[in-house]
């Protein structure tokens, strides 16, 4: 295994990373934001308030995501089993 095949492999378990992340992460993004700012405009200050529609949020997206997150780390195990079986 030399270094080429080393950084390879570290840049495409990066990318997968965050393919597989990114969808989660951004609609709780943009949730968070939307609540922000809908508190900052009506001075409501509760902390459930963020709380529980990001947590609704991301589990909806997670659920929605989570066919596309699987075929990501299929071809990516499969890419690596593939690396392991042809020697490294």
């Amino acid at each position: 295994m030399n270094e080429a095949l080393v950084l390879e492999l570290a840049r495409d378990t990066i990318m997968v990373l965050l393919k597989i992340g990114a969808p989660v992460l951004l609609a709780g993004l943009v949730v968070g934001l939307i609540i922000s700012l809908f508190q900052a405009l009506t001075q409501i200050q509760e902390a459930t308030l963020t709380f529980v529609p990001k947590v609704l949020v991301v589990f909806m997206a997670l659920f929605l995501v989570l066919p596309f997150m699987l075929h990501n780390l299929m071809d990516f195990f499969r890419m690596l089993m593939e690396h392991a079986a042809s020697g490294g």
